[in-house]
């Protein structure tokens, strides 16, 4: 584990300690559970890619540990509906405070401007974030197999799916994708993005691809900039993409984005 990761878990698992005091599982789950249902998030991908288009889960993010700001004006509710416009299928939404600037309101603000199904992304640590994420009104919740143990990853997705969430487990190496993949998920995330060096490689995506089991759908995570990026992946079979960076430093998000994915 990467000394950045595992000073934002201990951060974070600090972070669940303090606020689960202050609002306890307990009535989480119970509001939770007077909840409408959620707008169906692997469902959106899967029917974008059975009719032979890329599925694109569009990022709204402020800020990363490695880049800093990446945009200054930062408002989640107009980018929600500039990449509603531009054909996304998804959103993805940061909600950590500390590492990214997010925020559980820009959630809110994100899935309340537009129709589209939200991912919560954030750092999963305790059962009590998958409660307070559906409280917010996530679809979708990541969780990262790096951070956590083959228990917690199957009972944090059991849990999830329970609720009527759908998961997506973001993995890096075969290992990780060995896990994965003995949980239910509909989604497993390929980071192409080390998260020990930060470096970014598409060949990640191409060398794991084929051990991704075919009831499942792969999402290619980081370092999709150009429309040759997008046809590389897609003329390999990956057809679903998490894209944030190239997206936020557009003055129009959902211009770039229908501008990358146009062919």
């Amino acid at each position: 584990m990467t000394d950045i990761l595992q000073t934002i878990l201990v951060r974070k698992q600090a972070e669940v300690e303090k606020r689960s005091q202050i609002l306890p599982q307990r009535e989480l789950a119970e509001r939770v559970a007077r909840l409408p249902p959620t707008r169906g998030f692997a469902a959106a991908i899967e029917a974008r890619v059975r009719a032979g288009q890329a599925a694109v889960i569009a990022e709204v993010k402020k800020a990363s540990p490695s880049k800093g700001v990446i945009r200054p004006d930062f408002r989640p509710a107009e980018i929600a509906r500039s990449y509603a416009a531009g054909g996304a299928a998804c959103l993805s939404v940061l909600t950590d405070v500390d590492f990214f600037q997010g925020s559980n309101a820009y959630l809110r603000e994100a899935r309340d401007a537009c129709d589209l199904p939200v991912l919560r992304k954030d750092f999963i640590v305790d059962a009590w974030q998958v409660y307070e994420a559906r409280m917010l009104g996530a679809d979708c919740v990541l969780l990262i197999a790096a951070a956590l143990s083959e228990d917690q990853l199957a009972s944090f997705a059991h849990l999830a799916m329970e609720l009527g969430m759908d998961v997506l487990v973001e993995v890096h190496d075969i290992d990780e994708l060995e896990v994965a993949i003995q949980t239910a998920v509909p989604l497993i995330g390929i980071n192409n993005r080390s998260l020990r060096s930060f470096e970014v490689s598409l060949d990640t995506t191409l060398r794991l691809r084929e051990a991704v089991p075919p009831d499942r759908v792969l999402v290619t995570e980081s370092g999709i900039h150009t429309p040759a990026d997008v046809a590389r992946m897609r003329g390999a079979g990956v057809h679903a993409f998490l894209v944030g960076e190239a997206f936020m430093r557009a003055p129009d998000p959902g211009a770039e984005l229908a501008r990358l994915f146009a062919t």
